[in-house]
């Protein structure tokens, strides 16, 4: 790969999480504070991503790898997603934030798989130059979460204006980036997207279960997602911006260390210890206050090993169990359930639980908060445990670990 054709992809990257870290965490906080909004309005906007993703598939398969050059299409779809945000600016009503979140996740979600569709049709060994690329995102979400909480204005409407600026200079800067024309002959089918060719490894209990409990543990991500930075606040942190990118910064460490865990300690051993963790933070966000920060950063910082031992480790027992012939389909439908699904009962879930746990001077009991997304990690725990009998240990390669979504 030429030296300014990775410069141009490592930018582009950076942007795209730039733009996405800026708001994503931070909005539950600056719309309890700034619009007054409930938890189930709360969850409602965290649940208009997981919408946008279950769409966005169907769009960038369906149309946009068809029919345009995807480095065009990244650009429009910024530029329009600028504009979205600037009326999101304008907006101080909690029940009209939800469709204008909608209308700009509408425009967001397919970027993330034309990012990934763009610098891996420049390369000759995607497996070996893509984390190199990618990893410019989990910098990015650091740098971002950093200035916001630098500057101290993750409750302020600035998250989103951050936002804008940042998705209009990447649309600007797409229609730079190396021609990523479409190729008809290699689109994905409706029935790619859906993963259909997929549903035959359900035959396998063992995947069934791992299926299943990938599904259910996005309920509890939700959680994290939608809430850490208010409860982390109401708890007396300062700068809990700054001091949540340590859970970004921990999973770059852990993904360096997957390929070593995974061969010593097999793929059912590795989902446990994911599970376990999920476990551990809520139990230390619902305890944790001022008095007793550490808890608060074992949580924030436990993020590395729930993400990467459980969804990265996921996506490698997925593509070893699938084969060359439908792995994408597999990791399709792995992506629709999880984070259109799951994560989308989750967010709801959240905004439910946070509603039933306001006191009455409006302040929020956080220890029964977290209860609840503890408790189902526990279930999930339990289900994994009894019924995941795979015990067939697959030798990771380092190349096989490309870096995850933070």
């Amino acid at each position: 790969m030429l030296t300014s054709t990775r410069v141009k992809l490592s930018a582009m990257m950076f942007l795209q999480f730039f733009v996405w870290g800026a708001w994503y965490g931070q909005m539950s906080k600056y719309l309890l504070t700034q619009l007054n909004a409930t938890g189930d309005q709360v969850g409602n906007a965290y649940a208009a991503f997981s919408l946008a993703m279950l769409i966005a598939p169907f769009f960038v398969g369906m149309i946009a790898d068809r029919y345009f050059s995807a480095q065009k299409v990244l650009g429009v779809l910024n530029i329009l997603g600028a504009v979205v945000l600037y009326f999101i600016t304008q907006n101080t009503d909690p029940n009209n934030f939800f469709y204008l979140i909608l209308a700009y996740c509408l425009t967001f979600a397919p970027t993330l798989a034309l990012t990934a569709s763009i610098a891996m049709q420049q390369m000759r060994v995607p497996e070996k130059e893509f984390p190199g690329i990618r990893v410019l995102g989990t910098v990015a979400w650091i740098v971002v979460t950093n200035i916001v909480g630098f500057y101290g204005f993750g409750d302020q409407v600035t998250i989103f204006q951050l936002s804008m600026y940042a998705a209009a200079a990447l649309g600007i800067f797409s229609f730079f980036l190396p021609n990523t024309p479409p190729a008809p002959s290699t689109s994905t089918s409706f029935k790619d997207i859906l993963g259909l060719d997929a549903f035959k490894l359900f035959k396998d209990r063992s995947f069934a279960i791992f299926f299943l409990s990938s599904v259910l543990i996005c309920i509890p991500l939700s959680f994290y997602y939608a809430m850490a930075n208010p409860s982390l606040t109401d708890g007396g942190m300062q700068n809990v911006e700054n001091k949540m990118s340590l859970g970004q910064a921990s999973e770059v460490i852990f993904m360096l260390l997957i390929p070593l865990a995974y061969t010593r300690l097999g793929v059912k051993n590795m989902l446990i210890l994911g599970l376990i963790a999920w476990i551990v933070r809520f139990i230390c966000f619902g305890y944790g206050d001022v008095s007793s920060e550490w808890l608060l950063y074992i949580a924030i910082i436990l993020h590395g090993v729930c993400y990467d031992f459980f969804f990265v480790t996921g996506q490698i027992y997925t593509d070893n169990k699938a084969g060359e012939k439908i792995k994408s389909s597999a990791q399709g439908l792995i992506s629709l359930a999880t984070y259109g699904i799951g994560m989308g009962i989750g967010s709801k879930l959240s905004g439910i639980v946070l509603d039933m746990y306001t006191r009455p001077d409006g302040s929020h009991d956080w220890l029964s908060v977290w209860i609840v997304p503890a408790v189902i990690a526990a279930i999930v725990l339990v289900l994994f445990v009894l019924f995941f009998t795979d015990k067939k240990v697959v030798l990771a390669k380092e190349d096989d670990v490309v870096a995850g979504t933070v």
